[in-house]
């Protein structure tokens, strides 16, 4: 059966909304992966587990965003040819994305194998959490071939419009996670080790029955045997849209993981606190996160059959809608932050480092509904250059200081949680100014 959709015809906010609600509840269920090892580890471990697992996943979680943004370069140029129509030069891309791919899922398990222990010295993870992160994070690295995987599959699909499948897969793996992390950390006691191995196997089970239902699939493009091959051109043009991509999701962790270092110096109950409190911000940003994709998949089918008029009415529509969720999520972070907390640590001490944290991401969560549909706008119409500029901006320019500023003076966690919402000003600001700028020489052009 063919389930992608076409974004070119129909009315846009119910078509962006259909796409939107499984790309939702996918990154809801991944971010119930380390969440619920934190989850777990929290309940039957100490607060240096708690750590080790906060500090590694926000490791892999950067490498998973890097390779995510590398993706949308599949997305983007895949979903422009179906808007074109052009079905042999789709398949071209997604050959020679598999075959990129292919070469990066060896090198980033190599790296992660190699770099454990110096990541973890970046992190400042505490003394007595140093070696839980080293074996979290090697443990895991053993799943990389299956975290570039699934978002190869992921790519691909949201270029053709279908964001169902990849839900489904990534529904039974985040089973599969909860049942392993009960067996392995709560019933066998193996700790970090065992929540770590759980979220492999879960990674592995995903990504074959991705493949198993793929092959059952009815694509809105033909690919041939021999499309998969080092294409020069077709891998240029992945590599031009994603690395920027890449690049800027790459900044802006590097950023956040300094704000976590900063408070892993400030000791274990406030490096616990922010590692409970970027689980739940992980949460809190899942529905700009969802539109954030989806506005790139819907644009760049709109790019590519020449609807610039019905894209930058997706723009519009995508804020409005992702605002009236952000409210709701900043009003839960800021006057019921502790409840959350509690959700994944016992510790009273640790539950109110997490919700002074949390204050500060509240007041983002309104600013990400404009930010992240900007983003998403540039990326499927393949401005990805603009859009590393924007996320080095913001990261380097304006969050990593005043974090550091924060840490040197010894600011509160709250005053720390501060350098991101500032950020986000910054970088919606860039937007506009980019998104006017645009428009102003397009209607000149016209």
């Amino acid at each position: 059966m063919d389930q992608h959709q076409d974004f070119t015809r129909g009315p846009i906010l119910p078509a962006l909304l259909r796409f939107a609600l499984p790309v939702l509840l996918a990154l809801l269920l991944q971010a119930m992966y380390g969440a619920v090892d934190l989850q777990v580890v929290g309940r039957f471990g100490t607060a240096a587990d708690i750590s080790a697992v906060s500090t590694g996943s926000q490791i892999m979680q950067t490498v998973t965003t890097v390779i995510t943004g590398l993706a949308m370069g599949i997305t983007v140029l895949l979903g422009q040819k179906i808007g074109e129509g052009k079905r042999a030069e789709a398949g071209e891309v997604v050959g020679g994305g598999i075959c990129l791919f292919a070469v990066l899922a060896l090198a980033v398990t190599g790296a992660l194998l190699a770099a454990a222990p110096w990541l973890a010295a970046v992190m400042q993870a505490p003394a007595d959490a140093f070696a839980g992160t080293v074996r979290y994070v090697r443990l895991c690295s053993a799943g990389g071939v299956f975290i570039v995987a699934y978002n190869l599959v992921g790519s691909i699909f949201r270029g053709v419009g279908d964001s169902k499948l990849p839900l489904f897969t990534v529904a039974v793996a985040c089973v599969l996670n909860i049942a392993g992390d009960a067996a392995l950390v709560g019933g066998c006691g193996m700790g970090v080790a065992g929540a770590a191995i759980a979220t492999v196997f879960a990674q592995g089970v995903s990504v074959a029955l991705s493949l198993v239902l793929l092959r059952r699939r009815q694509l809105p493009f033909s690919m041939a045997r021999s499309a998969v091959r080092f294409n020069r051109a077709v891998t240029g043009k992945i590599l031009r849209l994603g690395t920027p991509v890449a690049l800027q999701d790459l900044l802006v962790s590097i950023s956040f993981l300094a704000i976590i270092a900063i408070a892993n110096a400030m000791g274990v109950t406030a490096s616990a606190g922010v590692g409970v409190a970027e689980k739940l911000c992980a949460f809190v940003m899942l529905v700009p996160s969802a539109y954030m994709q989806s506005m790139s998949a819907f644009v760049a089918q709109n790019v590519g059959a020449g609807r610039e008029d019905r894209a930058r009415r997706a723009l519009w529509a995508g804020v409005l809608s992702s605002l009236a969720c952000g409210v709701v999520m900043a009003w839960g972070a800021f006057f019921h932050g502790d409840l959350l907390a509690g959700l994944f640590a016992e510790d009273a001490a640790v539950v109110a480092a997490a919700w002074e944290y949390l204050k500060a991401y509240a007041i983002d969560c309104l600013l990400t509904s404009f930010l992240f549909c900007f983003v998403g706008y540039f990326n499927g119409r393949g401005q990805t250059l603009f859009v590393m500029a924007q996320g080095f901006a913001g990261a380097f320019g304006v969050r990593l200081p005043v974090a550091l500023l924060v840490g040197h003076r010894g600011g509160s966690l709250f005053h720390l949680g501060l350098s991101t919402p500032a950020s986000t000003v910054v970088q919606i600001l860039l937007c506009l100014v980019w998104f006017l700028r645009k428009r102003a020489v397009q209607a000149e052009t016209t």
